[in-house]
């Protein structure tokens, strides 16, 4: 039995609804659905009753659920103590982070941040967004890195968690192109020849931005979908061997725009483009759960490097003074 398994039957408990519940767990609902079959399967009972609309649990599902909230329970809790007496824990600062992010910005922010605040021990935990803010909340983290709209954004207690923005980045159309950069496809089709289209399962946090673009469009985009997954490193591979149009995050694309493999496909076009913070969360301190001393310390660093770059750039926009020529 797979952990996963009860999360997704507790999510469905409470929820009362495959669509719903797969939407929150960010699977497709025909993959969510088998692995409620899977769990059904383990115990040899059916716990939820698919005769009746809405869903609801069948007098087995009511007993297990119970059961599934404290097992689930004493996982977290033996995890976290286990982790409390590895040697190194304290040492080591754990990072939940959303698969895009892990691949894309995670390795040169962490360059980055050694080269200012020294070597770090880290643990990456790769999720989707659901459950990198899930780890977050459950306690399985110190640290997490993920996007933010202000139209999708990532619901955590502001009295509970702190946050810092470390950065911004856009996420545009791009397309195979040929040497000389001119992308094979471009922005917008038309309706008697609309462009093969690579696009994200709507659970993907990606995905609900391209919607975005979409619906928020002045000129409409005419689009046939040809291929579909959550993984945007997916969607990037097929748009290299030329299969369609796909909206990416501009640091997933800088090696490939650089080798000119990859272009713009937008034609430059702001409106099809939508800008997003990269954010870091952190639970806050307390007398009953202090947080580790290395994440402290990390943290300091970078509220300070913030307010430093901050200032640096209001000098920058500070006008000079202008100087008066006095005629001799």
């Amino acid at each position: 039995m797979e952990t996963k398994w009860l999360e997704d039957f507790i999510s469905l408990a409470e929820t009362r609804s495959f669509s719903r519940s797969a939407e929150l767990r960010h699977v497709t609902q025909p993959a969510f659905s088998r692995r409620i079959q899977s769990l059904e399967a383990w115990l040899g009972a059916d716990l939820i009753d698919r005769t009746s609309y809405p869903t609801r649990l069948t007098p087995a599902g009511e007993v297990f659920y119970e059961q599934a909230l404290e097992m689930l329970g004493q996982i977290n809790n033996a995890r976290a103590l286990l982790r409390g007496k590895r040697p190194t824990a304290h040492a080591t600062v754990d990072f939940a982070v959303p698969h895009t992010l892990s691949l894309t910005y995670m390795p040169k922010w962490m360059t980055e941040l050694e080269a200012g605040f020294g070597i770090l021990n880290t643990r990456l935990i790769a999720l989707n967004v659901h459950d990198a803010v899930m780890t977050m909340v459950e306690g399985g983290c110190d640290l997490l890195l993920c996007y933010h709209h202000p139209r999708q954004p990532v619901q955590l207690d502001a009295s509970r968690y702190d946050m810092i923005t470390l950065g911004s980045e856009a996420l545009r159309a791009y397309a195979r192109c040929s040497k000389a950069g001119v992308p094979d496809l471009l922005l917008p089709g038309t309706a008697k020849s609309p462009l093969p289209f690579l696009s994200y399962t709507s659970n993907a946090y990606l995905g609900r931005m391209v919607e975005l673009i979409l619906s928020d469009a002045k000129r409409p985009l005419h689009l046939s979908k040809r291929y579909e997954t959550d993984m945007a490193e997916g969607l990037k591979m097929m748009a290299l061997e030329g299969h369609g149009i796909v909206f990416l995050p501009e640091s997933a694309v800088t090696r490939e725009v650089k080798q000119r493999q990859l272009a713009r496909a937008d034609a430059g076009q702001s409106e099809w483009e939508v800008h997003m913070e990269i954010r870091l969360y952190r639970e806050r301190p307390t007398s009953q759960r202090p947080g580790k001393p290395i994440v402290a310390r990390l943290w300091e660093y970078l509220i300070q490097r913030n307010e430093a770059q901050a200032k640096a750039k209001a000098r920058k926009r500070k006008p000079m003074p202008s100087k008066e020529i006095i005629a001799s």
